[in-house]
């Protein structure tokens, strides 16, 4: 919330009440911002993490990295937060900040921000949906997807309660049409809806199960594959004159599913860990009747029927709603998305051959996530404001294992993310109708993914690619960080402020040598009128942009 306009007495009691509710708010006197929350609702769960990371320290004899620099946390906190690195007055702004509690503020007003709302827009996509050709991104836009997707985040909405939304597909009012995109994009293919459900909203995998009981996670049985997808097996893609519709049929999806062995099974209402939804079904060679009477009218004009019955509806009321899973699935998530892995790794393994690292702080995350009311943004600021997040990246000596957070875990920018700091870092502003976020989700498809490997493909789109080379030139005007360069005295000078601007540092003494004497050195280039290597300068920053340096969060 923004204050601007209420006499003092009136913004101190409103700060007063709002913060005492928990709500942000952002105070504007004479140029300066405060947030009035101070950060204090997380900080009990922050404490509870740095007490069971500490422990598990303790307990296997590990001296963790050390706390990094003000330079590497502004980059690193913009990127994972924001979605992109700092601007060279927000790096110093943060910089020249000498409260001992900036880093918390930064969080704060990150996570306050609109660069936070596309993050995780940008991030949840790919988690929910995958990544698609640029004519899906399109639809889901054109279908309000995306927007419904920001608001979510924007907002603050509880995550029961979107999940719910998304797996109902039922809008209730225009705020909400986005939601049944995520069946509606599966065209009618139940199973594919079921495994995208799984994962997504519990954190498990039930591909596995679809022709036997899970060989190895053995609790994931084959009934519970079958039983999800009988939740969706009524439905059906409407086009109506109020927009897609997910249907619902009030009759059929009765089936058996059979076993490696030959021995069948009827697919009952079930899922992991949820009771049995009790459903009359008909005779072997009863021909079921689809009447009038079993749905309930539509409230408006031209809107679907809802069944009385409701498969989809009660997936929601009586398998999402209070099911242990969808805490811990998400806490586990927004972990890994922070913290380079969940506390069960992979994070949408989450089975019994998939152990946590730190079981009580997972159970303890996932109680109070349950109890805050599905609080995202509480959640985001326990986390990222925990010692380990504000760690080294540099691994300890004699420690080896990622899962004791001893060292902060280097991970690859999204294609969102990396196109957004290319903007920031080369033009000072972002452009999402630019090609270059299409190309870069092309070539740059991982999420959050389990392993990190750089592909041949992938550093040859870097090394060879038109469109990031093209970018680079085009981003030589006056006001691009290129062009500013080129108006300061000296190639050292502009050399700095490149480094700057793009790695978040200046360069070491062997970086600088080597930068100096590649501008410096005669013949080949252009030059203005002091004597910079404008063509040259252009080649540093082409190399620093598509170097591994830019391209990781460390």
């Amino acid at each position: 919330m923004l204050i601007t306009s209420f006499t003092p007495a009136c913004r101190v009691l409103l700060v007063a009440i709002l913060a005492f509710t928990g709500r942000a708010v952002c105070c504007v006197e004479a140029g300066e911002v405060a947030y009035a929350n101070a950060p204090s609702p997380h900080r009990h769960v922050t404490q509870i993490i740095d007490k069971h990371v500490q422990e598990r320290w303790n307990s296997d004899g590990i001296e963790p990295a050390g706390i990094c620099s003000d330079e590497t946390f502004v980059r690193r906190v913009y990127i994972d937060l924001g979605g992109r690195i700092p601007m060279l007055e927000e790096r110093q702004t943060f910089l020249d900040d000498g409260s001992p509690d900036k880093r918390e503020k930064l969080i704060h007003q990150l996570v306050s921000s609109e660069d936070y709302v596309k993050n995780m827009a940008d991030t949840f996509d790919t988690l929910l949906m995958g990544r698609g050709a640029e004519q899906d991104y399109q639809e889901r836009a054109k279908h309000h997807w995306r927007g419904w997707l920001e608001r979510v985040f924007r907002d603050n909405r509880p995550w029961d309660q979107v999940a719910g939304e998304m797996v109902l597909a039922r809008p209730q009012s225009e705020h909400d049409e986005g939601a049944l995109w995520y069946v509606f994009e599966r065209k009618d293919n139940p199973q594919a809806i079921a495994e995208a459900v799984a994962p997504a909203i519990f954190g498990i995998r039930i591909d596995c199960a679809q022709c036997h009981d899970h060989m190895i996670a053995t609790e994931i049985e084959q009934k519970h594959y079958w039983g999800l997808v009988a939740f969706f097996n009524r439905s059906k893609n409407q086009h109506t004159k109020h927009g897609p519709r997910v249907d619902e049929s009030a009759v059929g999806g009765f089936s058996d599913f059979a076993n490696l062995e030959g021995a069948s099974s009827p697919n009952v209402l079930t899922f992991f860990e949820s009771k049995l939804i009790d459903e009359p079904r008909p005779g072997k060679d009863v021909k079921e009747e689809d009447r009038d009477d079993l749905y309930h009218p539509p409230n408006v004009d031209g809107e679907l029927r809802i069944p009385k019955f409701s498969r989809r509806e009660k997936f929601v009321n009586d398998i999402v709603r209070g099911h242990p899973m969808v805490a811990r699935a998400f806490v586990n998530r927004i972990w890994a998305m922070i913290m380079g892995r969940g506390l069960v790794h992979p994070f949408d393994q989450m089975d019994s051959t998939h152990e946590p690292s730190h079981p009580q702080l997972l159970d303890t995350l996932a109680d109070d996530f349950r109890a805050s009311g599905y609080d995202i943004r509480r959640l985001v600021l326990a986390i990222a404001n925990c010692r380990a997040y504000q760690l080294e990246s540099r691994r300890p000596e004699s420690v080896d294992d990622p899962a004791t957070f001893a060292w902060y875990l280097q991970r690859p920018l999204t294609a969102e993310q990396l196109a957004r700091s290319m903007q920031i870092g080369l033009r000072g502003r972002i452009d999402d109708r630019s090609t270059l976020v299409s190309r870069l989700r092309e070539n740059v498809p991982a999420v959050m993914p389990e392993t990190i490997i750089t592909g041949v493909n992938e550093s040859l789109f870097f090394t060879n690619n038109s469109a990031i080379n093209e970018f680079i030139a085009e981003s030589q005007s006056p006001e691009h960080l290129l062009g500013k360069s080129l108006q300061l005295k000296s190639n050292a000078d502009a050399m700095n402020q490149l480094s700057i601007g793009l790695l978040g540092r200046r360069l070491d003494e062997l970086e600088t040598d080597a930068t100096m004497s590649f501008l410096n050195s005669p013949g080949g280039h252009e030059s203005t009128s002091d004597g910079q290597s404008s063509n040259r300068l252009y080649h540093v920053a082409w190399a620093w942009v598509t170097s591994a340096e830019f391209r990781f969060n460390h």
